[in-house]
């Protein structure tokens, strides 16, 4: 298992198709775009910047319910592609002992970027989905492009150094202050 972060939550270009992106933590930084609905996209940017609602939405009630029960989250795993679609693995650690349950990746991540929990992709679906950004992408808006326009010539190149991948990071933190609900409105 191949640790990952979350960058964030970015809308495509034209179809405003929200997309999770992942970072494998260690050189060469594969960046695997998830698509996500856009309730859970704007679940995972409400957590990712502890955005805190009148009322708990879903996965902060999740949260709340494994406070209750002692349980803590061990980690999210993403494991594998089936038929198009990334499948995931929460790993709870409650009483009763070690628990894994069969997750959608976006309610996986949602609950995760809550409590701060790891994040792992099986090494072979980052071999077949992760992407390395191009050193010529000069903004982040670009990669994402790049990304998401499904031609991997313009996404691919040599791996980018750790200051050019953390430049891209910062930028998408910097996108994520401005965030606003309704971008993710669907």
């Amino acid at each position: 298992m191949v640790p990952v972060d979350v960058l964030g939550v970015q809308l495509s270009g034209d179809t405003a198709t929200p997309v999770v992106l992942l970072r494998e933590i260690a050189e060469p930084h594969r960046i695997v775009p998830v698509v996500v609905g856009g309730n859970e996209a704007l679940a995972i940017a409400f957590g990712l910047q502890g955005v805190e609602t009148p009322r708990p939405l879903t996965h902060d009630l999740f949260v709340d319910v494994l406070a209750q029960t002692s349980t803590t989250v061990g980690g999210v795993t993403i494991t594998e592609v089936r038929d198009g679609a990334f499948v995931a693995e929460l790993v709870l650690d409650g009483p009763q002992g070690a628990r894994v349950l069969d997750s959608r990746p976006s309610d996986a991540i949602a609950i995760a970027v809550r409590v701060h929990a790891p994040l792992f992709i099986a090494a072979d679906v980052l071999d077949a989905a992760g992407m390395l950004p191009a050193a010529e992408d000069d903004t982040f808006e670009e990669l994402i492009e790049a990304i998401l326009d499904g031609d991997p010539d313009d996404a691919m190149d040599e791996p980018v150094d750790d200051a050019t991948a953390d430049a891209l990071v910062d930028e998408f933190r910097s996108f994520l202050d401005d965030v606003d609900p309704s971008d993710f409105a669907g």
